[in-house]
């Protein structure tokens, strides 16, 4: 789009289907290396990625060439059928549905990176679950915690 200037700053995080642990440490790097390109091939700037055993966070430079419920929609559905490519779990991987999204001022960009860059030092101190409630109250984002980060054992609410 000529003449669109804009400066967008977006962390995205979403959970493995049932928060299980299946995004092992020794595919991490790989995952994440596909998930650059997938956001790199949808013309958008990925500033930070960290892929948990549960649930994965990235920092994204959101063009509004595209919208960012469709850059995450292509974001899960590569990288889960690149998982299930590689055989890496057994059954067949996916993603939970629904992510949060953050947005943050060009002046936190280096703090918002450090903070994805070092979440396993953050998750030794508190559980992913704690982590996005904090991140929804402190966004002050409506939300039912019943619809929030189901578990294996979690059924659906009335």
């Amino acid at each position: 789009m000529a003449n669109t200037y804009s400066q967008i700053y977006i962390q995205v995080v979403f959970a493995v289907q049932y928060r299980q642990y299946l995004l092992l440490p020794e595919f991490r790097e790989e995952v994440q290396k596909y998930i650059t390109g997938v956001t790199t091939e949808r013309g958008q700037k990925l500033l930070a990625v960290y892929c948990m055993p549960d649930h994965t966070h990235l920092l994204v430079g959101l063009k509004p060439a595209i919208a960012l419920s469709d850059l995450v929609r292509d974001i899960k559905n590569a990288s889960s059928n690149f998982i299930n490519s590689k055989g890496w779990v057994l059954g067949r991987f996916c993603w939970q549905e629904g992510f949060g999204a953050f947005s943050y001022a060009h002046s936190q960009i280096s703090d918002v990176i450090r903070y994805i860059q070092t979440q396993p030092q953050h998750h030794a101190r508190r559980s992913f679950r704690e982590e996005y409630l904090q991140f929804l109250k402190r966004f002050e984002i409506d939300h039912d915690e019943r619809f929030i980060l189901k578990d294996v054992y979690q059924t659906d609410p009335p």
